[in-house]
């Protein structure tokens, strides 16, 4: 299987968790509590200013593509965040999922390494349709664990920087740091090193394989 189609399962599989929407519809609701709370110094305001922002785009989801669990999932996740916020009238628990997402995002990307299961190839050989024949492959298994520690490494650096934020109550710092270090960007940026790991480096017993496939060629 060459990287094209590669390409086009893992965007198949991105696309059927909800795709750049779901991922707009996180950074979007971050944001529009963030500005709310600025602007209005009203938690359970800027709770329900980030819940609609979320509605809209579920909303267009549901009239253009007719899917209905991908909207039902930035809203489940906006909603336990507004929901928390309200309930605690403190500005800084809108966040806490992200600092709790970002904790244990570390620790199953850890594990998995240690155990030589990592995540990144789980998904991508899924995405792939394969089972776990790679795990017999040892540079194969070995590019999959130096993409597991990029997300690992991501995802440790958010911990260790939103929980002292949190803690401290710093709810500006706090929201700009969960949208881009915890959030799309981030992400986006990982997943682009991960790609271009398993783009670039060769592998002469399998070149049609997505690790192996030379650049140049």
């Amino acid at each position: 299987m060459n990287l094209r189609v590669l390409t086009q399962k893992s965007w198949s599989l991105f696309a059927a968790v909800g795709g750049w929407r779901t991922v707009a519809e996180g950074v979007a609701s971050r944001v529009l509590f963030l500005i709310a709370y600025l602007v209005t110094d009203q938690v359970l305001t800027s709770a329900l200013v980030a819940i609609g922002g979320v509605v809209v785009f579920a909303v267009v989801r549901i009239f253009t593509d007719r899917k209905y669990w991908q909207a039902a999932v930035g809203l489940v996740i906006a909603g336990a965040s507004a929901l928390l916020a309200g309930s605690t009238g403190h500005a800084v628990d809108f966040y806490l999922p992200a600092v709790l997402m970002q904790a244990g995002g570390s620790a199953v990307f850890l594990i998995s390494m240690l155990v030589r299961w990592p995540v990144i190839g789980l998904v991508v050989e899924a995405a792939r349709g394969e089972r776990f024949g790679w795990r017999r492959d040892p540079v194969r298994r070995r590019r999959y664990q130096m993409c597991t520690a990029i997300f690992l490494a991501k995802n440790g650096i958010a911990t260790i920087v939103l929980v002292p934020l949190y803690l401290a109550g710093q709810i500006t710092p706090l929201g700009i740091t969960a949208t881009l270090l915890g959030g799309a960007p981030a992400a986006c940026a990982c997943i682009y090193l991960s790609w271009r790991i398993l783009h670039t480096h060769t592998n002469p017993t399998n070149p049609n394989h997505p690790a192996t496939t030379n650049p140049n060629r």
